[in-house]
């Protein structure tokens, strides 16, 4: 009997076993890979693959909280102490995008894919074709910040399409990324990026059999453990800790108050709007995050244009400014504009301008000065053309398939997709 026992147990083996320099606080396999993404004491986050090849470490400069995977073991997700949600990429460890959510640390991350295809109502396969793609080319890309080297930009390389790449993959399928914190606040977010609700456990109320009726309960000082969808995105189990007590308004109307159980507690709340409404959700967040994306690009886009024509200013400034000295030094009663335009209108040159266009400005500073401001003004011309007015076009397009689906009240009304509000941020926006 012991040896069919042992022969139909499977030992665990030891596969390796090496040191690192601080102790593993969080440890998550990627679900596609054999990967292996860990934190450490220090607030590292190490990825190595099953042979214990180490392919890249990061900090992010904040303590670490909790982390997993995104569906397809493209992304990470790490939650930091201060609220922070970032994603990492998985190839090299760079900061994809990052999301203040919380206001506290983040304790427990889930992120959840829809497994079944897209249906209809007459129960055919769904898809939604984005329109984008058939009136305009490839949106444009963040321009590089002029002095900078590739991959300092912050939002996205200008050598690679990262982000756009991972955004492109993560739209294919419905995913929810749950974050919860020690305050007892849970956020959702479509595909990691697109923010669709927060809600608090402290005000639900939790129905409880209590001497043979039941009672409406809340939890009081409820701190988040663990969140998880379940795989049909139908509920949340939330395993939290605090007291259990009952309902004020519930003891009110009891002759007797029952004190509170203090403990851990297991919650499941429903959460089947995102399964009913997942079509919906899924049109409207990719809408959404791919207006953001280029808003950032004209953010991106209008810095770098302050930055090349504050360069030039800094050079025009730097060989003028010595003419409003020599005009006081002169003794004349005027300024280097005036100057300016009576040799610009022939008139006769005064002795501070004939000064300073022969000994401070001469031939070289004139010729260095007029480089770079008419190379910032064909930088600027560039930048508008390449990365500002398509950016402002493609999103102008998709606020306007934005509000056309507003229209269809049945069934976007009832995930906040709002015309009216549509119509108010296009009037900022003009």
């Amino acid at each position: 009997m012991e040896t069919d026992e042992a022969q139909r147990v499977l030992p665990f083996q030891l596969q390796f076993d090496k040191p690192v320099a601080s102790q593993i606080k969080i440890a998550e396999w990627n679900p596609e890979k054999d990967l292996l993404a860990m934190v450490t004491e220090d607030s590292k986050i190490l990825l190595h693959r099953f042979n214990w090849q180490r392919l890249w470490t990061v900090s992010p400069g904040k303590s670490i909280t909790s982390l997993c995977w995104r569906p397809d073991g493209k992304a990470i997700a790490v939650g930091l102490e201060d609220g922070t949600v970032s994603l990492h990429d998985v190839e090299n460890g760079k900061l994809l995008r990052s999301l203040k959510s919380h206001g506290v640390a983040v304790v427990s991350l889930n992120w959840e894919e829809d497994g079944q295809m897209t249906k209809d109502e007459q129960g055919s396969i769904s898809t939604y074709e984005d329109r984008t793609p058939h009136f305009f080319p490839p949106p444009p890309r963040v321009p590089r910040m002029p002095g900078l080297v590739s991959g300092d930009t912050g939002f996205i390389d200008d050598s690679e399409d990262s982000f756009r790449e991972l955004s492109n993959s993560s739209q294919q399928r419905f995913n929810i990324l749950c974050s919860g914190d020690k305050d007892g606040f849970i956020c959702f977010s479509i595909f990691g990026i697109f923010p669709i609700g927060k809600i608090n456990i402290h005000n639900f109320c939790v129905p409880t059999p209590l001497m043979d009726t039941k009672t409406e309960c809340r939890l009081q000082n409820a701190s988040v453990h663990k969140v998880a969808l379940s795989k049909d995105l139908c509920h949340l189990i939330v395993i939290c800790s605090g007291e259990l007590s009952e309902d004020r308004k519930e003891s009110e109307n009891r002759s007797m108050t029952q004190h509170g159980v203090r403990g851990l507690h297991c919650t499941v709340l429903d959460t089947s709007i995102f399964w009913k409404r997942k079509n919906e959700l899924h049109q409207v967040a990719q809408q959404a995050s791919n207006i953001e994306e280029l808003v950032e690009v004209i953010r991106a886009s209008l810095s770098v244009m302050h930055k090349q024509w504050s360069d030039a200013m800094h050079i025009f400034h730097e060989k003028f400014d010595s003419l409003s000295n020599l005009i006081i030094d002169n003794g004349l009663d005027s300024c280097p504009q005036e100057e300016f335009l009576s040799l610009l209108g022939g008139a006769r040159t005064s002795p501070a301008v004939h000064q300073f266009l022969v000994n401070s400005l001469g031939e070289v500073g004139v010729k260095r000065v007029s480089k770079a401001v008419c190379g910032a003004g064909k930088e600027l011309q560039l930048i508008v053309l390449n990365h500002l007015q398509p950016a402002a076009e493609i999103i102008a397009f998709r606020m306007g398939e934005l509000r056309g689906l507003s229209r269809w009240r049945a069934r976007y009304q009832g995930i906040g997709l709002d015309e009216a509000l549509i119509n108010m941020q296009q009037r900022k926006l003009e």
